[in-house]
């Protein structure tokens, strides 16, 4: 039902994700994050938001991206038709797929990322969003959009998309949290438009105005 992606961005200390899906409101259901633990995306054909949140506990408890996907999907007996991806803030990577879920399924990790779907219309779209990903140029929430469009153009959802979403944290910028929750023509374009939006102008500049990880009393003066 649902592709995504979760990658870091070594140099500058940035993790995101970005996901789409033939259902609504995939932000909501799909992305958790936070510069204390690292990233998650839970989907699924019965996906649990619990496990999203979960897996980043533990992973700020100190496991690993590993040891956190494990034991969060170890003890839940519904997790045949879960999915789940998780990145530590090491650049661990780990996912795990129930086997009740729909074809074509899977994940694939990477030197800064791991990548994930169900209902796909093959496994190759993975690579390409890899490729996407690896080929694309600009911060990290441009190379996550980017490897979104190339998933939809090498298939996608088999049944297209409705919604699509963006989460990017970074020790020195607001949180970019983008989503887009139904949109029946292209919610990646629309995504893509509301990024170019919330990236400059007054917009842009307020958020630059605004607390941060590394600076929290920041406009103050």
């Amino acid at each position: 039902m649902t592709f995504s992606i979760l990658a870091h961005d070594p140099e500058t200390g940035a993790i995101g994700g970005a996901a789409a899906t033939g259902s609504l409101c995939v932000g909501g259901w799909v992305l958790r994050g936070h510069l204390s633990s690292g990233m998650s995306a839970s989907q699924g054909a019965s996906p649990s938001t619990l496990w999203g949140e979960d897996v980043l506990a533990a992973m700020q408890g100190g496991a690993g991206a590993d040891a956190a996907v494990r034991y969060v999907t170890g003890a839940d007996a519904g997790k045949g038709y879960r999915q789940l991806a998780a990145l530590d803030l090491n650049g661990g990577t780990a996912a795990f797929t129930g086997d009740r879920n729909t074809p074509e399924m899977g994940s694939v990790s990477f030197d800064t990322g791991v990548v994930s779907g169900n209902m796909l219309t093959g496994l190759d779209v993975l690579d390409r969003m890899v490729q996407a990903f690896d080929s694309a140029t600009g911060g990290l929430d441009r190379r996550l959009l980017a490897a979104l469009r190339a998933a939809e153009q090498a298939g996608g959802d088999s049944r297209g998309l409705l919604s699509a979403a963006l989460l990017v944290l970074h020790p020195d910028h607001a949180p970019l949290t983008l989503r887009v929750d139904h949109h029946a023509d292209d919610p990646i374009g629309a995504l893509a438009d509301l990024h170019g939006r919330a990236t400059s102008g007054e917009y842009a500049y307020w958020a630059e105005k605004v607390p941060v990880v590394n600076d929290r009393e920041r406009g103050l003066d």
